[in-house]
């Protein structure tokens, strides 16, 4: 076993290997959708930025892990990042920890010679051999991606409580939602803290971007809000039968009392209709509340990781 630069020989083996492991996950993930070689994104550009590494046995590709090219600002920090998604990396079942120890140890001193210390990995969430792997080299889980059926979840509907879409020139309706979220992903545990300038850049965007926004009410005040895109993260939301939530809150009070739950059935009965069949989400998995909610409905099938290298250990020009 030897570790050599990933190269465009190795695209053709990688694929199979990217979509061998997307399918050991939808094993334990049966509504992930059926995906074909032809949905796993293009690794050419992995190639071009010299950021990967192959894992080699006996002249066969038995992993790889690749990443995109360095973000300055990784997660609001200082830090520069680089970041591996789920299609970026893959390893055969045999060995599958010390290959991905092999590979990370490789690929790690590339990255940091490129003065990236936030280190960042999509793994399937039933993949315990990498994250295994992963977190004995310092790694952490940071976000998740879960899914679930398109089905109506199992719950009384809250009395008194009206569901409604709204378009997005009616997206202030929210705004206030949208501000104490923000200051709730500010708090410990998550300390995602975000200036009132990146606050206002961020709700700029999200006013304007093309997604759906339903919302709960008490009268005339909402109360709740859930925000919906056709594609979210990764190949396997691509599919046109899912749907995606990219933001959701919900006030304190009304927290379960089944507002939330209501609001995603009535999400649900909209969108049946029109052909979806999966409805997934992502959310950091160091929120509590959100946590909590989301695993008590949905399955996770992606686990993000992350290490914060020490910047002592960077090369001085990039310091």
């Amino acid at each position: 076993m030897h570790i050599e630069n990933f190269s465009s020989l190795h695209i053709p083996e990688a694929r199979k290997l990217a979509l061998a492991n997307y399918r050991e996950e939808q094993t334990a993930v049966p509504v992930l959708p059926d995906v074909t070689d032809e949905m796993i994104p293009a690794l050419d550009r992995l190639v071009e930025n010299g950021l990967g590494v192959a894992c080699i046995e006996k002249e066969r590709l038995v992993g790889y892990l690749c990443a995109f090219n360095p973000w300055e600002n990784a997660f609001g920090s200082t830090a520069t990042g680089v970041y591996s998604p789920i299609h970026a990396h893959g390893a055969v079942v045999e060995q599958r920890e010390i290959i991905y120890m092999r590979m990370y140890q490789a690929a790690a001193e590339k990255w940091v010679n490129q003065g990236a210390s936030y280190h960042v990995l999509s793994l399937l969430a039933h993949d315990q051999t990498a994250l295994r792997a992963m977190v004995e080299y310092g790694f952490g889980i940071r976000l998740m991606d879960a899914v679930r059926h398109m089905e109506r979840l199992a719950e009384p509907e809250p009395e008194g409580i009206t569901f409604a879409e709204i378009g997005q020139s009616d997206a202030v309706r929210v705004r206030e939602m949208r501000k104490l979220l923000t200051e709730h992903l500010s708090r410990s545990p998550c300390f995602m803290a975000f200036t009132p300038e990146e606050f206002a850049r961020n709700l700029a965007r999200a006013e304007a971007r093309d997604t759906r926004l339903f919302v709960a009410y008490d009268g005339g005040r909402a109360i709740a809000y859930a925000e919906i895109a056709e594609k979210g993260e990764n190949f396997a939301t691509q599919v046109p039968d899912m749907a995606n939530c990219c933001g959701a809150y919900c006030y304190p009070e009304y927290r379960g009392k089944g507002v939330f739950q209501g609001l995603l059935n009535f999400i649900m009965d909209q969108l049946i209709p029109e052909g979806y069949r999966r409805l997934g989400t992502d959310f950091e998995s160091f929120n509590p509340t959100a946590n909590g909610f989301w695993l008590k409905y949905f399955t996770a099938y992606t686990h993000t990781v992350t290490r914060r290298i020490d910047e002592c250990a960077l090369p001085m020009e990039s310091v």
